[in-house]
């Protein structure tokens, strides 16, 4: 799925994530968990930028980075009507080198809106983009039905893919929004030292 496929959905109007909100579950970690450093956060597969602006409402120097002409130029407008600051870069997560390294790398689906082709590709990014002591956060589709995008995975899936780099912190079932309630699931990563 390239550039062009989901800018053309961006330019359509095809855009069924587009809930208008931030993550119910990226709400509730942040609320819970006031003390964090208010450290760097790489949003890949940024959308119109809700998630990234909810990480920079809560104090964190944000970068927002999607594949998508036409996301970049909503997340960024929206931002500014918003009166917050954050950072919106075009980008592809998976191929790109990262203009810097994070402290934080958050994302909703984006593992499950590409190709299962590319998770590979996709565990390598993250290792790319966060820094050696970095944690990822992630919610994931695991009841989305088999045509994609997006496509569906398991916990299991996630665990083989990411424990042998990353401490598993927690995970649970989130607060979501109404149509995904009980379908996904949020994995808080530690990256294990070199």
């Amino acid at each position: 799925m390239s550039r062009d496929y989901w800018e053309n959905r961006y330019q359509t109007g095809d855009m069924p994530w587009e809930k208008g909100e931030p993550s119910p579950g990226l709400v509730d970690f942040l609320a819970q968990h006031p003390g964090l450093s208010r450290s760097t956060v790489c949003v890949p597969g940024c959308g119109t930028g809700h998630d990234a602006r909810e990480w920079a409402r809560s104090g964190f120097p944000t970068s927002g980075f999607d594949l998508a002409p036409s996301a970049i130029r909503l997340a960024r407008e929206k931002t500014l009507a918003a009166g917050l600051t954050a950072k919106f870069e075009l980008a592809n997560f998976l191929s790109d080198a990262p203009p810097q390294k994070f402290d934080w790398l958050w994302e909703h689906t984006l593992f499950c809106a590409i190709r299962p082709v590319e998770r590979d590709d996709y565990v390598r990014a993250v290792l790319r983009w966060l820094k050696p002591d970095g944690q990822f956060l992630a919610v994931n589709y695991i009841n989305c039905g088999p045509d994609g995008p997006p496509f569906p995975t398991t916990r299991e899936e996630q665990v083989a893919r990411f424990s042998s780099h990353f401490e598993l912190v927690a995970d649970w079932v989130p607060r979501s929004y109404p149509n995904r309630e009980g379908r996904e699931h949020m994995f808080w990563w530690r990256r294990k030292a070199i």
